[in-house]
């Protein structure tokens, strides 16, 4: 599923291309994608409005309409929002297809149909659709102090990583990532929030920070599936710079003493190393 990585680097490139174009038509192939409304009434509440902005909450995409209206996409598990000109090849599970006046489109592409768009207004944002008003700290969007964090942190008792997976604390953390920053603080994803020193509550905020804006830097991570790339359709290259996810057994790149682990929590993979991580 893409994460706070991915779908940043796609909020970023909407930015960038879509903000100021006007929606002309919209094509929607089933209700797969579309399914809080209407594939009328999602149509009708897009054709003939400008994009004004672009912002994320979390894993959701929100685009600003001069309508009033927010146009909110979830990329799901396999969701991928590309641009295209009318001629190219419509790509296999293309749900939906945005064709803009000034030329060219942005279609809506999910194999697994996880994904939806929707439209909502801001007040149904804040308040009524729980997914959206739920979710906790975005740390790449309001950064907070390690101080703060650790507040956060003690004011749940569970293990560590289901705290950083939990949306409604921090929000866009998922499997990856969340294995990723616990490897680099050198922490076990098992060890309880209530555990933690001053300065490994110090350690855990800033590998968290460091490590997203990283893999943004990187366009995210693209893994042996393939399914997520950006708007344009290159792949990220983040999963070169993975420490331990997808590694089990390859060397630990920091010990070299024991290979990587992988076991089974709550249905999802985690990735660690035994030596590394207390």
């Amino acid at each position: 599923m893409p994460e706070l990585p991915e779908v940043e680097t796609i909020r970023r490139e909407l930015e960038k291309d879509v903000v100021g174009r006007k929606i002309k038509s919209v094509e929607t192939v089933g209700r797969k994608s579309i399914k809080r409304q209407t594939p009328a009434e999602f149509v009708s509440g897009l054709e003939g409005v400008k994009i004004t902005g672009v912002s994320r909450r979390g894993k959701y995409l929100l685009l600003a309409l001069d309508s009033g209206q927010v146009l909110v996409v979830h990329l799901g598990m396999s969701g991928q929002l590309r641009r295209a000109v009318p001629k190219d090849e419509v790509a296999k599970h293309t749900h939906v297809t945005v064709t803009f006046t000034q030329g060219g489109q942005l279609r809506f592409v999910d194999p697994r149909t996880f994904g939806e768009m929707f439209l909502a207004t801001p007040d149904e944002i804040g308040s009524q659709i729980e997914e959206l008003s739920t979710l906790g700290v975005d740390p790449v969007e309001a950064p907070m102090s390690w101080v703060d964090f650790g507040h956060l942190l003690r004011s749940r008792n569970t293990t560590l990583k289901s705290f950083l997976t939990d949306q409604s604390m921090i929000a866009g953390i998922g499997n990856i990532y969340a294995d990723e920053i616990l490897f680099d603080s050198g922490l076990r994803f098992d060890r309880e929030t209530g555990s933690l020193t001053t300065q490994e509550i110090r350690r855990l905020y800033r590998s968290l920070v460091e490590i997203l804006h990283e893999a943004i830097k990187y366009g995210g991570s693209t893994l042996s599936d393939g399914q997520y790339v950006d708007l344009f359709g290159k792949a990220g290259d983040y999963q070169s710079h993975h420490q331990v996810y997808d590694r089990e057994n390859q060397p630990c790149r920091r010990c070299r003493r024991t290979d990587i682990s992988k076991v089974k929590v709550a249905g999802r993979s985690t990735y660690y190393c035994e030596v590394c991580q207390v």
